[in-house]
């Protein structure tokens, strides 16, 4: 009995920091729709520039502190974080802040997934066979170009593509680099959106956040996908050939 309770606690333990995260996530998602809003941004604008204005460097912690913990607890309102992020410090440095913050909360959320349940399930799938075995090892031999693939194509949500990589143990170095310069691309089309936010408010309108599936956005996004995707195309054809 003993034995079992031993093996049983450190088990809990380490997933732990993913439970609080998935009922943090559940919490968020019911109460704070609201509250982290274009709407909440448009209201307290003036307060917010005049905070950063004030005090600047306590803003950036503090906006990209807020930022990290929308990330990595899953909750409502990333999009606002990142036209907020515009809407403070300009395209630049915002967009560096709205990655870094993000990236960040990401590598969190993968770390206590990866924690919780990430090295067993790699571990079984390595001992085991069958079509899941196969589809890690395409992965494996793939690996950059399936993570900047989901970074890159605007239909994987983030909070999937944080979960996945850490479930088939894709390692911390790359997923941090690919996240980062992965999410670059849509990061620098929201935080543009978030840097003329000052108009949108002067004519009581609301921001555009389609603008990432309008062709002359979205064309350029697809084309990186197929930048990425090339080096799995390029194998693919040398197998055939060989």
């Amino acid at each position: 009995m003993s034995d079992m309770t031993d093996t049983t606690r450190p088990s809990l333990a380490r997933r732990l920091p993913l439970i609080a995260i998935l009922i943090v996530a559940v919490l968020g998602a019911l109460t704070l729709r609201d509250q982290l809003s274009f709407e909440t941004l448009a209201e307290n604008r003036e307060a917010l520039l005049a905070f950063r204005d004030a005090n600047y460097l306590g803003t950036v912690l503090a906006f990209m502190g807020v930022y990290i913990v929308i990330v990595a607890f899953s909750l409502p309102g990333a999009t606002v974080a990142t036209l907020a992020g515009g809407f403070l410090f300009g395209l630049f440095p915002g967009v560096l802040f709205n990655v870094t913050a993000a990236t960040i909360g990401a590598v969190a959320i993968f770390l206590a997934a990866r924690w919780g349940l990430g090295d067993r399930l790699a571990a079984r799938i390595e001992a085991g066979e069958g079509r899941v075995k196969r589809l890690r090892e395409g992965l494996k031999e793939n690996e950059l170009s399936v993570l900047f693939l989901i970074r890159l194509v605007p239909a994987v949500p983030f909070f999937v593509a944080n979960l996945l990589p850490a479930l088939v143990g894709v390692g911390l170095g790359r997923f941090a680099f690919t996240t980062f310069f992965g999410i670059i691309p849509g990061g620098l089309v929201y935080t543009w959106v978030g840097a003329g936010l000052g108009e949108v408010f002067a004519r009581g309108e609301t921001p555009d956040l389609g603008i990432i599936f309008e062709p002359h956005i979205l064309g350029p996004l697809l084309g990186l996908a197929a930048l990425a995707a090339l080096p799995m195309v390029v194998k693919l054809f040398r197998r055939k050939g060989a």
